[in-house]
C-alpha cells in the first residue's frame, strides 16, 4: 500500500491485517497499558472492564481482520513507533455517554480516540504527523469533520503518559484542529474540518 503521509522519516499507513505484528510489537504485553488494546473507547465500561487483556485483544484483532476502519500505525526504520485511533464517532461506544465528549451537532463525525508513541520516539514529530494523516485519512473516506479531545496541560504542569493516551492539545494545534467547544476543564472539543480547494479560476 503506497504511504500517506511522510514527515521526518516517518510513513503513515492504516492498520491491516497483515501489519497485526507490527501493532501487536509497539503496545506492548500490556496492550500500551492495563490489558487495553486500545478497545477502551470502543466498548461501554462494563464490557472493558469484563475484557481487560487477551479478551480486549482478541476483540480488537477481530475488528482489524473485518477491515473496518480502526486507525493508522506510523514507521519509522521500518519498525512501527506510533499509533492513532481514528474511525466513524459510531464505532466507539465508549464516548457515547462522555461528558468531554458529548456531540455538538449531528454532523458526520471521526473521532481521533487515542494516540500512542513508543517512549524512545516521543517528542520528534510522530504524533504530530499521526493526527494530521488521521484527519486526512477521515476526509478521503467522507468524513464532514474530525473530532479529538486530548488533554491540556496547565503553564509548568507536566503531563503524566497514563492519563493523556487521546494526546495532547500542542500536536492536534500544529495540525489544524481548533477548539468548538469545552464541556470539561481539561478537555478541549477540538475539530478538524475539510480543507476545500480554492477557485483560482476567474
Amino acid at each position: 500500500m503506497r504511504p500517506m503521509e511522510q514527515e521526518r522519516e516517518v510513513t503513515i499507513v492504516p492498520l491491516a491485517p497483515e501489519r497485526w505484528k507490527d501493532f501487536e510489537d509497539l503496545l506492548g504485553p500490556r496492550g500500551a497499558c492495563g490489558g487495553c488494546w486500545c478497545m477502551t473507547s470502543r466498548l461501554t465500561k462494563r464490557e472493558y472492564a469484563a475484557g481487560k487483556g487477551e479478551k480486549n485483544r482478541r476483540g480488537m484483532k477481530r475488528l482489524v481482520a473485518s477491515e473496518r476502519p480502526t486507525g493508522l500505525l506510523a514507521y519509522r526504520d521500518g519498525r512501527a513507533v506510533g499509533w492513532c485511533s481514528v474511525a466513524p464517532r459510531s464505532e466507539f461506544a465508549g464516548l457515547a455517554k462522555s461528558r468531554f465528549a458529548r456531540p455538538v451537532d449531528a454532523r458526520n463525525a471521526w473521532a481521533i480516540s487515542c494516540l500512542y508513541v513508543d517512549r524512545e520516539h516521543r517528542g520528534t514529530g510522530v504524533a504530530t504527523a499521526l493526527v494530521r494523516a488521521a484527519a486526512e485519512h477521515a476526509f478521503a473516506h467522507g468524513a464532514a469533520c474530525v473530532d479529538a479531545w486530548p488533554h491540556e496541560t496547565k503553564r509548568g504542569e507536566r503531563a503524566i503518559d497514563l492519563f493523556v493516551w487521546m494526546g495532547l492539545r500542542p500536536c492536534f494545534d500544529r495540525a489544524g484542529f481548533v477548539e468548538v467547544a469545552r464541556h470539561t476543564p481539561a478537555r478541549p472539543y477540538l475539530r478538524a474540518e475539510v480543507r476545500r480547494k480554492r477557485n483560482t479560476k476567474r
